[in-house]
């Protein structure tokens, strides 16, 4: 039998709040300055239900650090020239710092257009191509939402990151790839030698045995189990999945892409779902639009 070890839960409730409550003081400190609060824009084409509830958790979390928030609300039927005039007409408004476009976006929409209209000055979301590419060459820059959020979550709970064997298994634009990257960068977290896997990968057992961190990305619920995971690792699980429950009130429970009760046992630390990694991207989220509402990143 494998050796179970104590874990410490790499708790995103606890970490976020910290993090929003530092928010706070930031926007009371721009308050007394006869400074304008952060104000952050929202946008929202149809009505998924997963995309309602982030967008709900976006402007509650804003009125709770004190930043403006508003929401522009489209049917699905919207053409895609409204929606990017609405995006061009947001860009020149001064008062608006921030801009998310809540994803996914019906078919006949076309998303890296839309991402590309967003100016990088307010691609809070960390999406643009300007961003991303000055990401890569560890340039001032928005960074995606949740790949920051990790990198809060590990430097909030004290992870040294530098020398160790980090493996991220997805390589979507929005999650995977960027998280490679930076844990790649020479700075703190960061500094490791990176693998990066993906549905073409052979034998990934073989390589994810051998993460100190492992950063799970893949979408395919608690497909992570613990003959996969070295003992002693720090595992993220970024996955948010809807499985049908009949034993819940909803119908349905909330999973992530690790078997979370397989894998604990085995790891130093690991982060939940829910109360994980989903917190730290709407922290990564609020301190990227507090940064540009400073002034903090030029183009």
């Amino acid at each position: 039998m494998e050796k179970t070890t104590s874990y410490q839960l790499l708790d995103g409730k606890t970490i976020s709040a910290s993090i929003r409550k530092d928010i706070a003081a930031e926007v009371e400190q721009l308050r007394s300055e006869s400074k304008r609060a952060p104000h952050l824009c929202a946008i929202l084409v149809g009505n998924d239900g997963a995309s309602e509830t982030y967008v709900a958790s976006k402007i509650r979390n804003c009125k709770e650090v004190g930043f403006e928030s508003s929401l522009v609300r489209y049917p699905e039927s919207v053409t895609e020239t409204e929606l990017l005039e609405k995006i061009r007409e947001i860009n020149s408004d001064t008062s608006i710092d921030g801009l998310l476009v809540q994803l996914p976006l019906p078919k006949h929409i076309d998303v890296q257009l839309v991402t590309e209209t967003i100016r990088p000055e307010k691609d809070v979301d960390g999406f643009h191509p300007l961003n991303q590419g000055r990401m890569v060459q560890n340039l001032p820059c928005y960074l995606p939402a949740t790949p920051y959020g990790i990198l809060l979550m590990l430097e909030h709970a004290g992870l040294s990151t530098s020398g160790k064997h980090c493996v991220v298994v997805g390589r979507s634009n929005i999650v995977g790839l960027p998280m490679s990257i930076l844990m790649a960068r020479n700075s703190e977290p960061g500094n490791c030698t990176v693998t990066l896997c993906h549905s073409r990968t052979t034998d990934l057992s073989s390589i994810t045995r051998t993460a100190d961190i492992l950063i799970a990305a893949i979408g395919k619920p608690e497909y992570i189990k613990a003959n996969m995971v070295k003992e002693g690792a720090v595992v993220i699980d970024v996955g948010i999945i809807r499985i049908e429950d009949a034993s819940t009130k909803s119908g349905y429970r909330l999973t992530g892409d690790v078997d979370f009760k397989e894998v604990a046992t085995k790891c130093s630390h690991i982060s939940p779902v829910p109360g994980g990694v989903g917190l730290m991207t709407i922290a990564g989220l609020l301190k990227n639009t507090l940064r540009a509402a400073k002034g903090e990143v030029r183009f």
